[in-house]
């Protein structure tokens, strides 16, 4: 959809005119207010879907290759803007950790038994500043002149987050992106950028909120995130050729990334690994995404 069809169809929703009791539907020791604000925190789970792991079989999309048991702990503060119970802004900070590992395929002889042998795992921590609208399609519907208590919700907008994968190697955990383990920044992989830490996120989800009191707003909300990298993990496409990382890194960063980039001889010792064999799937970019309940306090409603 083009931009300036965006644009109509937001101001189109400013300028209808859904009718509002002049007291609050809820409690009429309040008066309604066009314009009201809240404030809050949520807390949740995380999860991510990335080149490492995933369900057996080949890789598939979204879900289908999901390992629950992956799910951390998330959580953050917001504030935000409503209007008329229809358009509401949001800004909101979240935190949270994303991992992913080989071998939670130990046991598994289908295809995706290629992917243990890789025998590769990440984690990261993921902090995020978001700007988001959400739209309510039920309060353009007002029953008897009210809003309704229960409003579910479409969400969407960008963001800007920072990660940082690393792997565990002797009990010490190593930052993977400066150790460039496909090549990235090579002169002999012109096609392989190197990754930046804080890049640009697309927030999609939807929800339900409850009026709980004239002061409590309760959300339910699951947030998925498109992202434009394929290293969340720092897994994306292909293995180099490892005599180059003494040309480019520090003795003690290439001894890392030699360790780091190739862990198939620690489950296999005869194994060999040539160039340009396959490490990941540059098909599709990484991605993760929260589910949340979020409590908020309304601000703006004035006493009779």
């Amino acid at each position: 959809m083009k931009v300036h069809t965006v644009y109509l169809l937001f101001l189109c929703c400013l300028l209808s005119n859904p009718s509002f009791a002049q007291d609050y539907f809820y409690n009429n020791r309040y008066y309604e207010s066009d314009f009201l604000f809240e404030a809050g925190f949520s807390i949740g789970a995380i999860n991510c879907l990335t080149d490492i792991g995933g369900r057996p079989g080949n890789g598939k999309r979204f879900l289908k290759d999901l390992n629950w048991q992956n799910t951390k702990f998330s959580g953050g503060i917001f504030m935000g803007v409503t209007y008329r119970y229809a358009l509401s802004a949001r800004l909101s900070f979240n935190m949270g950790n994303i991992l992913a590992c080989d071998s939670i395929l130990k046991n598994d002889p289908s295809e995706a038994r290629n992917r243990y042998r890789r025998n590769l795992h990440f984690k990261s921590n993921i902090a995020e500043l978001m700007l988001l609208a959400e739209l309510h399609p039920l309060m353009f519907f007002p029953v008897n002149n009210k809003a309704n208590i229960f409003s579910p919700y479409l969400v969407g907008g960008i963001g800007l987050f920072h990660f940082d994968p690393q792997a565990c190697l002797n009990g010490e955990w190593i930052s993977l992106n400066e150790l460039h383990t496909e090549g990235q920044g090579f002169v002999e992989y012109p096609e392989r950028k190197e990754y930046k830490l804080t890049q640009l996120n697309f927030p999609l989800g939807a929800g339900i909120k409850l009026e709980c009191s004239a002061l409590l707003n309760l959300r339910l909300e699951i947030l998925h995130r498109i992202t434009r990298t394929d290293y969340l993990d720092d897994v994306s496409t292909r293995y180099i050729d490892p005599s180059l990382f003494q040309k480019y890194l520090s003795p003690n960063k290439a001894s890392y990334a030699l360790q780091l980039h190739n862990r198939q001889k620690e489950l296999d010792p005869l194994i060999v690994t040539t160039p340009n064999a396959i490490r990941g799937n540059n098909s599709r970019n990484d991605s993760y995404f929260t589910i949340q309940c979020k409590l908020s306090l309304i601000i703006g409603r004035e006493r009779r």
